[in-house]
């Protein structure tokens, strides 16, 4: 049974000031398993890419069972609703908001009835054609129950299940009328699709579990598949199809148009540092572009600390590289999750400290430099900035081991309009003013795409130059502006 949801998200929350996650998708083939808890274990590991929503569908034969709500993996699901979520095969995700409001009704995963029966989907991106898709949807008298891009791709196969087609080609021509980010995990009665869109945006992974015969599962991230011992195999390639079945897992490049552009943020920030892309763990690449940024933009100071976490590997680095000593600074409570609850006046004054907290010991009368991995709207740094001040640094010199943050993103990831972009309107000594700290200094973007030690083609980094490997028509750059108007 699908759940009716009447809770909804606190709309008046705070937009942070960093790129928001993507969200995490996770799927299953697994007969004999216990396929609801072991997905409910991978959205766990991937919880750091969504913390909005999560749900889980499984298929036990024809029928489906679903589970799904606002709120952290761990808030979502207990021993009892996992325990009604029988099944050989399941599709789990974890969601931040990106195409759709904060409101359960758009969380996944998105299911839809079909001649063929039910078919789940997860979606981690965003396509760029939306309004066009649903509007040729309606044209076949197709109905919507949400507004996200996610049930606009789970309808469109449906509607090509009712043509006719089974599932391989239903998707396949699906497929072929979205444009835009999309790496998804489908469940249908008889087998779980992992798919990628044609430039391999969003990451996607396959592993195996250690059973006879092979069971296989789909993760966005190798941290995913860490977590139930499930052994990494390979990434779903840009513009293919893995179809899992009982005869186990066939590949279909469903396009001819496959030019990978993987999300530079994923290796900068997304992703957990213990995911392995291009070959290695995160953990390396980012202690490569820390050193990079001390080669590039050294600075005389006493100590090297980093914005917790995702800062860290960096500033370790970059105390490699300069020879100044890596301290912590600054403590990140992570309980923090997602609260509905307002803090007072006098602690939102307070600045950061619900979830940063500056130790003075480590850093009265000295001079700091501080790594983050980005600024987007830099509110949040000028927060961090004075903390430390008022922990006693004498002096404050920051680093940044992504170069500056011009354009919006439009595949998946949560980027304010460009008029709200710090560095899209302000120059490097203008935001080191704003920000009160005595130097500034991002890495190039040269830099950060030669530490990827891969072709540097074959990333996306249009958040930083404006070049987007998938064109975005004009009404989505204006309904972007105008939801980021709303909100403030």
């Amino acid at each position: 049974m699908i759940p009716n949801h009447s809770f909804e998200a606190d709309e008046h929350s705070s937009k942070p000031d960093k790129p928001e996650e993507a969200c995490g998708v996770f799927g299953i083939y697994a007969p004999g398993e216990d396929v609801a808890k072991l997905t409910y274990f991978g959205l766990y590991a991937l919880q750091h890419r969504g913390q909005e929503s999560a749900g889980i569908a499984t298929f036990e034969g024809e029928t489906v069972h679903l589970h799904k709500d606002m709120g952290l993996v761990s808030q979502v699901f207990n021993e009892s609703n996992l325990g009604h979520l029988p099944g050989n095969l399941a599709v789990g995700h974890t969601r931040y908001s990106t195409t759709g409001s904060s409101r359960a009704i758009n969380a996944q995963p998105v299911v839809v009835e079909t001649r063929l029966g039910s078919l789940a989907l997860a979606h981690n991106g965003n396509l760029v054609n939306t309004k066009e898709l649903r509007e040729e949807l309606l044209s076949r008298n197709c109905e919507f129950v949400s507004s996200t891009d996610s049930e606009a791709i789970a309808v469109a196969i449906g509607s090509e299940v009712d043509k006719g087609k089974d599932w391989l080609e239903a998707a396949i021509s699906a497929f072929g009328m979205c444009q835009g980010a999309f790496s998804l995990t489908i469940a249908t009665p008889i087998g779980v699709m992992g798919v990628r869109d044609p430039h391999g945006v969003r990451p996607l992974v396959i592993g195996t579990l250690p059973t006879t015969p092979v069971r296989y599962v789909l993760a966005s991230e190798t941290c995913g598949l860490d977590i139930i011992g499930a052994e990494f195999l390979r990434d779903v390639e840009p513009g293919e199809l893995v179809w899992i079945t009982e005869e186990g897992m066939a590949s279909f490049h469903w396009s001819k148009q496959q030019k990978r552009k993987l999300c530079i943020f994923e290796m900068i920030y997304f992703a957990r540092p213990d995911s392995i892309m291009e070959g290695e763990n995160l953990y390396s690449y980012r202690l490569r572009i820390g050193r990079m940024l001390a080669a590039e933009s050294p600075a005389d100071a006493d100590i090297v600390i980093g914005v917790p976490d995702s800062g860290i590997p960096a500033a370790i680095g970059f105390s490699q590289a300069s020879g100044i000593p890596y301290a912590e600074g600054l403590i990140k409570n992570r309980y923090v999750g997602r609260t509905f609850i307002q803090p007072t006046q006098a602690m939102r004054e307070s600045g950061i400290r619900m979830k940063l907290n500056p130790l003075r010991d480590v850093l009265d009368g000295k001079r700091v430099i501080i790594i983050d991995d980005s600024i987007v709207r830099g509110t949040t740094s000028r927060k961090i900035v004075k903390a430390l001040r008022d922990a006693g640094a004498i002096a404050v010199h920051m680093r940044v081991s992504s170069p500056p943050v011009t354009h919006p993103c439009f595949y998946g990831i949560d980027t304010d309009n460009q008029d709200q972009l710090i560095a899209a309107t302000k120059s490097v000594a203008e935001i080191a003013t704003l920000m009160e700290v005595d130097s500034l200094a991002f890495l190039s973007r040269e830099g950060m795409l030669k530490a990827t030690n891969e072709d540097t083609k074959s990333f996306c980094s249009a958040c930083f130059t404006g070049d987007y490997p998938i064109d975005i028509p004009e009404v989505v750059k204006r309904s972007k502006l105008i939801l980021e108007k709303a909100a403030t």
